[in-house]
């Protein structure tokens, strides 16, 4: 997920700004800035992704070739897994999420907006490209930090009922450390991860920042309004945070999808038949193309990420802006 915080009206500081003194309701609003910022992008996170935590599984069933599923797409699939594993099965996985999703959104918001400013004013850095150099750091940081939850995430989403190897996210945690090389294991696949988030954060970060920018810039009245707790700033109206966020979501997607693949497949690990293949990001990528091709191998499932796309940047940016004007970000 990504997003770009509200930008302030042109000429306008914020609340207090160009005052020696900020009374004290500007004051009291900085008072644990970045826990009140943790916490709406973590929220923002856990709603966006439990919106399409039925297509989440869906896609990593689909990616990593799941024999009960090869077969089937993405629709056919979506009506197979209810069949199959009962309703829940759609949500499989989706409580190792909440636990890596909260902190991953939460990390990579605040960073975001921290490489921002430190690229602006250590670097010289300005314009639009700061927001691309910001996105790739931030989003490499949050997965950094949150890597093995999404590892044992992964695993649970694609055991299918009857065929269970973890019976929840505590023995994931243990089986994975026990038999796959202690904490080296809870990383497998962490270089295509990183490679792939790079463009894929920085991306998503640069096109929704520069679509917003450029809106509230030429056509304020039209696409934005006052922020509830800050009429100096504008933020953007919900479709066009619907339309922004989903342009840019898919273009990100596009340009790094073939290493979530790769990704996917190297985290499974033991659980394919294939795993000694897939031992590195190299030799994951070639054995993908050889035996599936572009289209079934390395671009599978991205049907499912582009429809996951609109829903998702929904549920995200709305909740994000409406959680910041509830907490005093603005």
């Amino acid at each position: 997920m990504a997003a770009v915080s509200a930008s302030a009206v042109p000429g306008a500081g914020g609340a207090g700004a160009g005052s020696s003194s900020p009374p004290p309701a500007a004051s009291t609003r900085r008072d644990f800035y970045w826990l009140r910022s943790f916490v709406a992008g973590g929220i923002a996170g856990c709603c966006a992704k439990t919106t399409i935590a039925p297509l989440d599984r869906v896609k990593i069933l689909l990616q990593a070739h799941n024999h009960h599923y090869k077969h089937l797409g993405v629709f056919s699939a979506l009506c197979a897994v209810p069949k199959k594993e009962g309703y829940l099965g759609l949500y499989k996985g989706n409580g190792a999420m909440m636990i890596r999703i909260f902190p991953y959104g939460a990390i990579q918001f605040m960073s975001f907006d921290h490489y921002k400013k430190f690229i602006t004013t250590k670097l010289g850095i300005s314009g639009h490209i700061h927001r691309l150099m910001a996105g790739s750091m931030a989003g490499m940081t949050a997965v950094i930090c949150t890597y093995p939850l999404d590892m044992v995430r992964v695993r649970l989403a694609f055991q299918v009922k009857g065929e269970h190897t973890y019976t929840g996210i505590v023995h994931a945690f243990k089986t994975i450390y026990a038999k796959e090389g202690g904490f080296r294991g809870f990383y497998r696949g962490l270089m295509p991860t990183i490679v792939g988030m790079a463009p894929y954060a920085g991306v998503s970060f640069f096109t929704f920042g520069t679509l917003k920018s450029v809106g509230l810039s030429h056509a304020p009245t039209l696409l934005g309004r006052p922020s509830s707790d800050n009429p100096n700033v504008l933020v953007l109206k919900t479709h066009i945070n619907l339309l922004c966020g989903g342009v840019a979501g898919a273009i990100a997607q596009t340009i790094s999808y073939p290493l979530d693949v790769t990704r996917r497949r190297m985290q499974l690990g033991t659980v394919l038949p294939d795993s000694e293949k897939c031992l590195t990001m190299l030799k994951t990528l070639k054995y993908v193309y050889g035996h599936h091709g572009i289209r079934r191998g390395l671009y599978r499932g991205l049907s499912l990420n582009y429809i996951r796309c609109v829903p998702s940047q929904a549920v995200a940016f709305t909740t994000y802006e409406l959680m910041k004007q509830f907490l005093h970000l603005n």
